[in-house]
């Protein structure tokens, strides 16, 4: 899954696709163009900043983020999705053809369960401690693998109870959100043995934080790193790995990928 910010503000790339305050469509088409040459197969579009710390942004001005780049991309021979927490926006972007919703929130938002429901889009719900503005400021967990697991099988029914069918269902642990290095660290090396069954695991660690605070490197010299650490992940079972670097992490997997093919 590729990245595509379309905010002047998030962590690795905002402010990429603008110029002079407004957003250049023929630079995100560039840039998806390049991702699905490069071996992507989602691209998941957002237009609202939800790095720590952030603010939340108005329904309307992430609509006119979003909505023209779905438009733009939606003759691509690629699954698009839309990065929201908000119903008025998944409703929208389902109207213009997307193949799923991408929610930080697990459904918080009950009008944007209900546009899921009501759809037959995929649906990936997220763990996270707190919001954005303020979760990195104290978070606090017995066990991090353990409660991560049981709130997003609790919030995976819900979706169930309401609409959504299971193999709909992607869950997302979070890295980042609410959670300190040695959180994400405990998450990571657990997650061989917490995520089983018939929903699929979608990871995002691509440049984080964490991989700074172990490399002590910046966001802009992250890729090795964040090849590094979704090839940790698919090894303990992820599905999909959200990433910036596209290219990198392909060629990282497709080494994997022929190294465990000679072992059969």
């Amino acid at each position: 899954m590729g990245v595509l910010n379309i905010t002047p503000d998030s962590f690795a790339d905002g402010g990429r696709y603008y110029r002079s305050g407004k957003l250049v469509v023929s630079e995100v088409q560039k840039v998806a163009l390049e991702m699905l040459e490069s071996g992507a197969s989602v691209l998941d579009i957002g237009g609202e900043s939800t790095r720590p710390g952030a603010a939340a942004v108005s329904v309307a001005e992430e609509l006119d983020r979003v909505m023209p780049v779905i438009n733009a991309l939606s003759a691509l021979d690629i699954i698009l999705s839309v990065d929201t927490r908000h119903g008025e926006v998944a409703r929208a972007a389902i109207a213009a053809g997307v193949h799923m919703i991408n929610d930080i929130s697990a459904g918080a938002d009950e009008t944007l369960v209900a546009a899921v429901a009501d759809s037959t889009v995929a649906y990936a719900i997220m763990h996270m401690q707190g919001e954005p503005a303020t979760m990195q400021k104290s978070p606090q967990y017995g066990n991090v693998a353990e409660e991560v697991s049981a709130y997003l099988e609790t919030r995976c029914q819900h979706c169930v109870a309401r609409g959504i069918e299971r193999d709909r269902i992607l869950l997302d642990p979070g890295f980042g959100f609410g959670k300190t290095l040695e959180h994400n660290l405990a998450l990571l090396a657990g997650l061989a043995d917490i995520w089983v069954g018939d929903c699929a695991l979608l990871v995002g660690l691509s440049r984080k934080s964490m991989l700074g605070k172990i490399t002590g490197r910046g966001v802009a010299e992250r890729e090795v790193a964040s090849v590094s650490a979704a090839l940790v992940a698919v090894q303990a079972g992820a599905d999909v790995v959200r990433v910036h670097d596209v290219a990198a992490t392909a060629d990282g997997l497709k080494i994997w990928q022929a190294v465990a093919s000679a072992r059969q």
